[in-house]
């Protein structure tokens, strides 16, 4: 009977916790606190601060210190103080990081050296590796960090949110043109399906020897007509600034092949190169321009107000098209850190010449 109670009671089952376990991190200092608290704990039980100290590897003195610290207020005394970071003399000025964070925040898709760019444009000289610093130092160092927080800025005052996309890198080669108009590059791209609108599709226009740029917002799909009518407006748009078109690049789209744009593109008499199929690679410069309008322009634009128009939306662009024909300074390989208005008016002083 004895032996069937004590079987009993070894083989008693035992509930299992379902909760998961809440993981436990110990940062330093708590550790650091635990060490001494071991060694008072230790003194106390030996009676013998000597061997204390030997069995620990601490001074006396410092023995001494703990254990006064802690009679005189309390156990909580021994955790570590922290220590604040120390101000360098060469630091960057308080009011210029608070202008960084606010511009990151602001235009939440430019990268380190855009942001450098801008501060420059105000009168800050600072280097792109510290503005990535400062960036990381506030939680901003990538851009899906940047659009959350201008999303949840935006959710805070009533606008839009919506979820930050991936950027996807661009590939190509960069073409070349002797002079401005010498070979203008055309594609269409669908910037989505907005609510109220319809479907949205960019048509791109950018001179490869400058990189001067027009965009065109209509409604899709695209057909032959509209991309006939986007030929008229571009030409319009680079007569105003001096530049005839001699020759367009398409890609192989069905409103590029079609009879209305190449029997207009041959009785303009202009020279109509198409690249390869399965090549976006040949029309490098058109799609790295419309992968910077989508991160610069319409990803913080839809993350701010709600479009209602095409109209809205021509006009956003158009704001936006000013900035980076005359401001914004490009960093590619061709262009090194110029804009497109800087190369138009240097060829045009060499016209003169």
């Amino acid at each position: 009977m004895h032996i069937h109670l004590v079987m009993g009671a070894v083989m008693d089952p035992v509930v299992l916790l379902t909760e998961p376990k809440e993981p436990i991190t110990v940062t330093p200092a708590e550790i650091i606190y635990h060490r001494r608290l071991r060694v008072l704990e230790h003194a106390a039980a030996t009676g013998n601060v000597a061997e204390t100290c030997r069995t620990f590897g601490v001074s006396r003195t410092r023995f001494y210190q703990w254990r006064n610290r802690a009679e005189r207020y309390g156990l909580e005394a021994l955790m570590p103080k922290g220590r604040r970071r120390p101000q360098l003399p060469n630091a960057t000025p308080t009011w210029v990081v608070e202008e960084l964070v606010a511009l990151a925040v602001a235009k939440p898709t430019l990268g380190c050296r855009q942001l450098a760019d801008e501060l420059g444009r105000r009168g800050y000289a600072i280097g792109k590796s510290t503005v990535q610093k400062h960036l990381v130092d506030h939680g901003l160092g990538r851009r899906a960090q940047r659009l959350a927080r201008a999303a949840a800025i935006a959710a805070m005052v009533g606008g839009p949110i919506t979820e930050a996309a991936a950027s996807d890198d661009l590939f190509g080669f960069c073409h070349f043109a002797a002079r401005p108009g010498d070979l203008v590059a055309m594609d269409s791209f669908y910037i989505g399906n907005l609510k109220g609108v319809g479907k949205v599709y960019q048509l791109t226009a950018i001179d490869t020897a400058t990189r001067w740029a027009v965009m065109w917002l209509v409604l899709g799909p695209v057909s032959g007509e509209i991309a006939v009518r986007f030929l008229a407006h571009v030409q319009r748009q680079f007569r105003r600034v001096g530049v005839p078109i001699w020759s367009v690049l398409t890609d192989n789209g069905p409103e590029w092949v079609s009879l209305a744009f190449k029997g207009r593109v041959a009785a303009l008499g202009l020279t109509h190169h198409r690249i390869p199929p399965r090549s976006p690679n040949h029309h490098a410069v058109c799609e790295r321009f419309q992968g910077t309008a989508l991160q610069e322009c319409w990803r913080p634009a839809f993350h701010r107000r709600r479009f209602d128009t095409v109209r809205q939306l021509q006009a956003e662009a158009d704001a936006w098209l000013i900035h980076y024909n005359t401001r914004r300074q490009n960093h590619g390989d061709f262009m090194r850190g110029r804009v497109p208005a800087e190369i138009l008016r240097t060829h045009r002083r060499n016209l003169a010449a």
